[in-house]
């Protein structure tokens, strides 16, 4: 039997999900954390199969983990009827450096690969390419975007640099987006996810040795229960 530690915060959304869940994965063993370090405790922990954040709050609990786990990313998986893409970098404080987006690119490659899909990647800046010139920070987001493109073609990927044109990424159906940085792709996750309601599995965290999924503390029943179908078929895999 597998088990899957799952955060409880505020958000008795969790709660729920965790019933409807039961319902439909009853050999599943689901056990409840009501504390921060208790989670931690959790993804060091041999014998979980996998972890959920819940509805706990993620500053603390990603401090903990990267302590452990120095090269913590995270990626949004939105998995819908008419697109199916990982979003990233989504924390604040993620995705600084060309090499780290870099980094975060293949990580989402490896992921879609193992599930048997073909990643094709969009790179995003903070404005077209002709508005370079229309302030330093606009100008070098253009150029750290033209040069992630370039580092990632130079691994035989496919990837098309689209500047600030997420529109067309969509409608090109490229299932890794790679935002400007953490906070321009956390504000894309809100707008997407928390107010629009595209269906999401939470995001899927990179360079640590345990299926973990980070999930928002104001996620919908719904949400909840897609993360922990996810972090279920996960284990499975591993």
């Amino acid at each position: 039997m597998k088990t899957i530690a799952i955060g409880v915060g505020e958000n008795e959304n969790i709660i729920q999900a965790c019933h409807i869940f039961k319902e439909k994965h009853p050999k599943t063993e689901l056990k409840l954390i009501y504390k921060d370090e208790d989670l931690v405790k959790a993804v060091l922990d041999d014998k979980i199969d996998g972890v959920v954040r819940g509805s706990l709050p993620a500053s603390n609990i990603m401090k903990e983990l990267k302590e452990h786990y120095p090269n913590l990313s995270r990626a949004t998986y939105v998995n819908g009827k008419d697109y199916e893409f990982l979003l990233s970098p989504v924390g604040i404080d993620e995705g600084v450096s060309v090499e780290d987006k870099f980094e975060i690119a293949m990580n989402c490659c490896d992921f879609l690969k193992k599930l048997g899909k073909t990643p094709k990647i969009a790179v995003l800046a903070e404005g077209r390419e002709d508005d370079f010139g229309r302030g330093s920070e606009v100008s070098n987001s253009i150029k750290d975007a033209k040069k992630l493109t370039k580092m990632i073609e130079e691994t035989s990927e496919d990837v098309t640099n689209y500047f600030i044109l997420i529109e067309k990424a969509m409608k090109d159906n490229c299932n890794v987006i790679i935002a400007p940085n953490g906070r321009v792709g956390n504000i894309i996750f809100r707008t997407l996810i928390l107010l629009n309601s595209w269906p999401s599995y939470g995001a899927v965290t990179f360079g640590i040795d345990k299926t973990y999924i980070d999930t928002s503390r104001d996620q919908s029943i719904e949400g909840y229960v897609r993360s922990l179908i996810l972090v279920n078929d996960l284990a499975e895999h591993d």
